[in-house]
């Protein structure tokens, strides 16, 4: 077996991959990414992400249709649900973007290459594939093969009844009974899809609260608005065994009675996919709970090895792993290359979304930093006003003696897309008073960003 030759070699063709690749290519690296899959684009794109994401704006169209039209005074006839075609629409939305992934190889003159990558000393890949065994060669190796769900101990998965997100994505039916196992950012997303087309959802969650990680005061909200819309919580819940029985589900709850139900989402996280990778063949020792240790420059304690994304410690966000991504390949080829992870922004695409980036208040509390916090309500904003959607509200933090912005959180429509003036605000230093005194236009939602950067100095001009 000839071994062929690249500058860089990446393993993994998800977004933190697939976007290695490309910069690499761009700065005049001869670069092969290595894919497991058919199609390219790893977890996100073909079942994660993206179709996750089709499916809450499908099936929030269908709700809205059939509750909330009529207040626009908009009649419509029975609204019924065509759930094949929902599935179809998400399927063709995966499929353009997959493709797309692949054409922009092409453009780049990016070898792919179809298999199960592995290290196999210094500057080695081995790939098997459906076209059998290549060995690829390259001075400088980019390990980003992402996580996948992590388990529970008395869960068994059996890919039908009690599945992962990947099985939530393609149910046949809408099921009657769905409990929920985890209320992070994928529980609360496809617990919302299918409530949303009729199920009842029961999410049971280990923990006091909801939505791990986030401002806690965006957090209680989530709670309130999800609980409106019919979603049922359990908190505190700790879940002992789920198993398959008599045609559905039935999950065991310490100190509970059992909950039959149709089907179970199991979403109580993810875990770095550094199995079977040749880690061993240069040296490099996971930590305790399967990461990659890496340097600034995301250098392994491997010569020429690097890592990216999900499998190295921070939020497992496809985003994250794409700024890396590009800073990795950059500090490869010109020795800079960097990334603020203060400013990488984390969303909730429910409804309302829930967004967040920087410093929570608690984090602040915690480590003793003097702030002032604005706040500006939805229904104060004109634009929400006309859309109807006026639940919600944006909170900045700032430190108290600077003024420099340290937290943003919007819990409210379109939150995710808020969100990135306020990542850039952070990204660039900016104070409360910079957001504060840039121009926003009227009516839009952005002006309840400016209306919180004015609060944060005492002086807001609409409450």
């Amino acid at each position: 077996m000839a071994a062929e030759s690249f500058d860089l070699v990446v393993i993994g063709a998800g977004p933190g991959g697939y976007v290695a690749a490309i910069r690499a290519a761009q700065l005049g690296l001869r670069t092969a990414c290595v894919e497991l899959e058919e199609k390219l684009g790893g977890t996100c794109l073909r079942i994660g992400c993206i179709p996750s994401k089709a499916l809450l704006e499908s099936s929030e169209r269908f709700a809205e249709a059939r509750d909330h039209l009529s207040h626009h005074g908009v009649k419509v006839g029975q609204v019924e649900l065509d759930l094949p075609a929902m599935l179809k629409r998400k399927d063709k939305v995966v499929h353009a973007l997959t493709s797309g992934v692949a054409s922009l190889f092409k453009k780049h003159h990016i070898t792919r290459v179809h298999g199960r990558g592995r290290l196999a000393g210094p500057g080695k890949v081995l790939v098997e594939g459906p076209d059998g065994a290549r060995e690829l060669r390259a001075k400088h190796v980019i390990v980003a093969t992402g996580s996948v769900p992590a388990s529970l101990r008395g869960v068994t998965l059996d890919g039908d009844r009690i599945g992962t997100s990947t099985e939530a994505l393609a149910y046949p039916e809408v099921p009657g009974h769905l409990v929920v196992i985890g209320a992070g950012y994928i529980g609360l997303e496809m617990g919302s899809v299918w409530r949303r087309l009729g199920a009842k959802v029961t999410v049971l969650e280990y923990l006091d609260r909801i939505l791990p990680g986030m401002d806690g005061e965006l957090a209680g909200l989530a709670h309130k608005a999800f609980k409106k819309q019919g979603l049922e919580f359990r908190l505190g819940a700790r879940v002992t065994g789920a198993k398959p029985e008599g045609g559905g589900c039935l999950v065991q709850v310490e100190g509970q009675e059992p909950i039959a139900c149709d089907r179970v989402l199991v979403s109580v996280g993810r875990r770095p996919a550094t199995d079977d990778l040749g880690l061993d063949t240069v040296g490099i020792a996971p930590d305790p709970r399967g990461r990659i240790p890496v340097d600034e420059a995301w250098r392994t304690t491997a010569e020429g090895v690097y890592a990216i994304g999900d499998v190295i410690a921070g939020p497992m966000l496809a985003h994250k792993a794409m700024e890396e991504g590009v800073a990795c390949v950059e500090r490869i080829v010109t020795g800079y290359g960097h990334v603020n992870y203060q400013a990488i922004p984390g969303i909730v695409y429910t409804h309302p979304e829930v967004a967040s980036v920087g410093e929570t208040e608690e984090e602040l509390q915690e480590d003793g930093v003097p702030y002032k916090k604005g706040v500006y309500p939805y229904i104060a904003n004109g634009r929400a006003r006309a859309l109807d959607d006026t639940d919600g509200m944006v909170k900045l933090l700032a430190h108290a003696e600077t003024d420099r912005l340290l937290g943003a959180h919007i819990i409210g429509a379109r939150a995710g897309d808020l969100i990135a003036e306020l990542a850039v605000a952070i990204e660039f230093g900016a104070s409360a008073e910079d957001v504060a005194r840039a121009c926003h236009a009227h009516p839009t939602l952005a002006e309840t960003v400016k209306e919180a950067a004015l609060a944060v100095l005492g002086r807001p001009l609409h409450i």
